[in-house]
């Protein structure tokens, strides 16, 4: 039983790479951006990826989860998959900030302007 669990899961990541590759790119850009929006050189903030982050932050150190993590690898399994959900969400939510940190669109000057 338990070896078909760790199959399935295998095949599930296996099945998900590119929604693991863009978490790993949320959590790449989410610490430079939340740099450069203290600093003031990307406006306008992108508050609902700072909320979404804190909420899968609070899921993972709450004590109470949808499975009890006390029930090993689906207990941990449904923490993966809730915090990469967010992480992918929060990815979608940097789209601005990658393309203003390519130097694809200005919007730190275009938003000054606006004000």
């Amino acid at each position: 039983m338990a070896r078909l669990s760790a199959l399935w899961l295998f095949r599930r990541l296996k099945s998900r790479v590119w929604a693991i590759k863009r978490i790993g790119r949320a959590l790449t850009l989410f610490v430079p951006m939340t740099r450069d929006v203290i600093s003031g050189r990307f406006r306008p903030v992108p508050w609902s990826a700072f909320g979404m982050m804190a909420l899968a932050l609070a899921y993972l150190v709450m004590p109470f989860d949808l499975i009890p993590d006390f029930l090993l690898l689906i207990g941990l399994v449904d923490d993966v998959i809730i915090v990469g959900w967010l992480l992918n969400r929060i990815d979608q939510r940097l789209a601005d900030y990658h393309a203003w940190k390519q130097g694809n669109i200005d919007i730190a000057s275009s938003a000054h302007s606006a004000s």
